[in-house]
């Protein structure tokens, strides 16, 4: 009888273990799947952050490298734009020196032995004929307009120019004559005789 009654304790304990243990087994049979799709969610959105990453970072750089070609191109458009400035600055001035060595040179051929204020005047009368639309616009083509200036005809006017030998004077009256100074007002001609403004020895009309 107690016999019995121990295979009996012993069955039932053995039944409530098989219990149990097939209720653990079943129990992480159910939760495996659920780490599984757990793990593979924090890998994809790993994978995501990680492509996010990558595309932010190639986006600055990018960014970034297009400021720097933005920086480098204005750079040389502002190196070039200055030095196309110094360029003609330079070419003005060049031009402003040839034009006041022109004048200076026939001041001193028609009036170099006349007052200041008739070197001037000689001055004048070429910044008007340049204004005048009857006339060449340059000083250059006024000067050497045929049969206007004898110094111009004889060649003397060049070897003046050429040499520098006009005086201080005449240099600075061609100076003031390009500025505007005029003691003739609207005048085209001058000469030695006749009518009209007299400074010196010319007449101005």
């Amino acid at each position: 009888m107690i016999r019995r009654k121990r295979l009996k304790n012993l069955f039932m304990l053995y039944s409530a273990c098989a219990v149990l243990a097939a209720g653990f087994t079943s129990h992480a049979a159910s939760i495996q799947p659920e780490v599984k799709i757990v793990d593979t969610k924090n890998e994809k959105e790993s994978d995501q952050q990680s492509t996010v990453m990558q595309t932010v970072s190639t986006s600055l750089a990018e960014t970034a490298a297009e400021s720097v070609e933005a920086q480098q191109q204005k750079i040389a458009e502002d190196i070039e734009r200055k030095e196309q400035e110094a360029k003609e600055k330079a070419e003005r001035e060049a031009a402003m020196r040839q034009n006041q060595a022109l004048l200076a040179a026939i001041i001193y051929c028609e009036a170099g032995n006349q007052p200041y204020e008739g070197q001037i005047a000689v001055g004048a009368v070429i910044m008007n004929r340049v204004k005048s639309s009857a006339y060449p616009n340059t000083i250059e083509g006024v000067i050497y307009q045929s049969g206007q200036f004898g110094p111009a005809a004889t060649g003397w006017l060049d070897q003046v120019r050429n040499s520098g030998s006009y005086t201080q004077s005449c240099m600075q009256a061609a100076v003031d004559a390009l500025n505007g100074v005029n003691p003739i007002g609207g005048c085209l001609y001058f000469d030695q005789g006749g009518c009209g403004t007299k400074i010196g020895a010319h007449y101005f009309h």
